[in-house]
């Protein structure tokens, strides 16, 4: 498909300045893809634009959303993204980079993808070109400044976490980011981890594209590893939860703490007082050992 989004056209159809804005599909057409972008160089976000329209990505069926960043950062990743998964009315949400082109793979190599996923496994809700296996295994397919046509042959994989290059959402999984963590590195993880709290999965596909940015691992970059990994470990924390007609313990261990939820779920004050007890018992242990 020929594009012929032109660097002035584009200006004047994006409405340089702006904040949240969006190149909308056809009138009374329900959008297929939503393909959003944070953007702080202008021709970079129109050469991707029109790498994916002239990929089958056309403006009839998908709409376009990008956050206007050039002059200062209005709108961080989280913040941005969140307000993206509420605007978007596509049935797959795109998340990339401004700097993501096309390669060979189009728009009907990825439908061909999703659609195998949804036959393997019809809850995954992310997917992205690269992501985390375990310590040491990925699964990889991009071409960028580290490799040229990467491709760890072992797809579809599901995976830990998606690099944030290129990520594909399904809409009805009703995914959103922590309001707590802030910046422009590991949402992606961020995205996989709510993901798995609500049933779903998260997978890499076979969808080569190039990424002409090989990354960026700066001192923000590891603040952030740092807000996540104190987000998340106060996220999944031992706790009791307490309702009107019962009581239980959840951690990340539910196995050793059968006992105390059996206490709890007598109706006796008894047992719920050993409950406290125990509970009490093993925070001053658990502060002995740190």
């Amino acid at each position: 498909m020929e594009s012929n989004f032109s660097e002035a056209e584009g200006q004047q159809q994006i409405e340089w300045p702006g904040f949240l804005r969006s190149i909308p599909c056809s009138e009374g057409t329900r959008a297929a893809f939503s393909i959003c972008t944070l953007v702080t160089d202008a021709s970079r976000y129109l050469e991707m634009v029109n790498s994916f329209v002239e990929h089958g990505f056309a403006p009839t069926d998908c709409e376009y959303f990008f956050i206007d960043n050039r002059v200062g950062n209005e709108f961080d990743a989280y913040q941005g993204f969140n307000q993206f998964l509420l605007e978007a009315k596509g049935r797959y949400v795109i998340i990339c980079h401004q700097d993501v082109v096309l390669l060979e793979d189009d728009r009907s190599s990825l439908e061909d993808r999703l659609a195998e996923l949804d036959s393997i496994d019809p809850t995954w809700a992310v997917c992205g070109n690269a992501g985390g296996i375990g310590p040491g295994k990925f699964a990889i397919r991009i071409s960028d400044p580290w490799e040229e046509n990467r491709d760890t042959r072992n797809f579809p994989a599901r995976v830990s976490a998606v690099d944030e290059n290129f990520i594909v959402i399904r809409r009805d999984a009703n995914l959103a980011l922590a309001r707590d963590v802030s910046g422009f590195h590991l949402y992606g993880s961020a995205l996989s981890i709510v993901a798995d709290i609500l049933g779903h999965t998260t997978w890499v596909i076979d969808f080569h594209l190039r990424h002409k940015s090989g990354g960026n691992i700066d001192r923000e970059f590891f603040e952030i590893r740092k807000r996540a990994i104190d987000k998340w470990g106060s996220a999944f924390r031992p706790r009791w939860i307490v309702t009107p007609t019962t009581s239980y313990l959840i951690s990340g261990l539910p196995g050793l703490y059968r006992v105390p939820n059996y206490i709890a779920g007598r109706s006796t004050g008894k047992g719920r007082r050993l409950a406290s007890t125990y509970n009490r018992v093993r925070a001053r242990i658990r502060r002995v050992l740190r």
